[in-house]
């Protein structure tokens, strides 16, 4: 097939046909002890109350209605900020598909490192969520600021009318308390500040990683990922609902009303700038709260790692750490897999089941059953 056909009907506008790609160089998309005298008893701290929409774990999974031409993205900033500028090749790429988008009122505020104040950022994105006209939200980027709202925000409009909420990294903490809470799928994926304003600088893996994002709104297809396995992954096949994210935030998350319970389902993991005493932190959190040892599958994504201070060094990789925590128990596990903060980080659906194969010569991981669509 001619390269520049192939590119040009895939992203959908022709001011970009001239960019060549060979296929063959990303995966396809086929690709207790009681005190003698009691303690007087002391006023609980405040929590936060239960979501209304408390999920259980034998309620279906509610997958959004799939775009279709002329449906409308919501663009918002609930955590770090962004400018009108910096969103525009995103909002280009997004139209050149077909969707309307409308730009929230936190793009282009800032508030230190946060989209505009937590009131606005509250507002922006609850102004989403009722809206019956957006099919679907676009976190603008991460950073950091999601937590400060998650607990205020009303998901219930999500149920009248479903949409898929879209990001990654602080993302996190609102794709776990969806999934937590309503029980409805959403995407991790690139945002925003992921889309290169020149075509002509990006690496093949980088484009396959956003169009991933357009097959995954679109529904026309199971997803369906390969990459290459590596010496220490442990090989077997897995089922189960996929979930995860960023593991600093999944760790933060502990014991709040946006927890994720990974029984008997595949977990992904990625994180960046993090040291390796800290991976290693996060991964003893896992095992000792119970995430590890009811897995089906996990996932190893991308880890940045920030390198050891002179003297300080750790001595071991993440390799050695998760080998090391994952070892009592049999399940498969990959490393390397393309997600998280890099170029190849293609869309999961996050909470639909997924099948995950580690094999000798190729790892896959693909979208599995229907779940009910609303």
């Amino acid at each position: 097939m001619n390269r520049k056909k192939f590119l040009t009907s895939v992203l959908g506008f022709s001011t970009i046909s001239w960019i060549c790609i060979d296929k063959s160089k990303f995966p396809a998309k086929h690709i207790s002890l009681q005190p003698a005298q009691p303690a007087p008893a002391q006023p609980a701290p405040a929590q936060p109350a239960p979501h209304p929409a408390l999920a259980s774990s034998a309620q279906p999974l509610l997958i959004p209605p799939y775009l279709k031409p002329g449906d409308s993205i919501g663009i918002t900033c609930p955590a770090g900020d962004i400018t009108i500028k910096e969103i525009q090749p995103a909002v280009q790429l997004i139209e050149s598909w077909g969707f309307k988008t409308i730009t929230g009122s936190t793009v282009g505020k800032k508030d230190f490192i946060y989209g505009g104040t937590d009131a606005e950022r509250l507002a922006d994105f609850q102004n989403m969520l009722d809206n019956p006209d957006l099919k679907a939200i676009l976190c603008a980027r991460g950073g950091y600021g999601s937590v400060h709202i998650v607990d205020q925000l009303d998901f219930s409009p999500l149920l009248k009318y479903p949409k898929w909420v879209i990001g990654f990294s602080d993302i996190t903490v609102l794709l776990c308390h969806i999934h937590a809470n309503l029980h409805i799928a959403s995407i991790h994926s690139k945002m925003c500040n992921s889309f290169p304003d020149d075509w002509t600088k990006v690496e093949p893996v980088q484009v396959a990683s956003i169009l991933s994002l357009r097959q995954a709104l679109s529904g026309n297809e199971k997803m369906q990922y390969t990459t290459t396995p590596h010496p220490q992954n442990r090989p077997g096949t897995a089922e189960g609902q996929l979930v995860g994210g960023n593991l600093k935030t999944i760790e933060t998350l502990a014991g709040t009303h946006s927890d994720i319970d990974t029984a008997g389902k595949i977990l992904f993991v990625e994180d960046t700038g993090e040291y390796l005493y800290s991976i290693d932190r996060m991964f003893w959190h896992l095992q000792r709260t119970g995430k590890l040892d009811r897995l089906n599958g996990l996932i190893v994504g991308g880890f940045k790692i920030k390198p050891d201070d002179p003297g300080e060094e750790f001595g071991r990789t993440v390799y050695d750490i998760v080998a090391e925590r994952v070892r009592p128990y049999g399940y498969p596990v990959c490393f390397d897999f393309p997600v998280g903060h890099q170029k190849e980080n293609y869309a999961f659906k996050y909470g639909v089941p997924h099948t995950l194969v580690v094999g000798g010569d190729q790892v896959s991981l693909t979208e599995t059953t229907k779940p009910v669509i609303a």
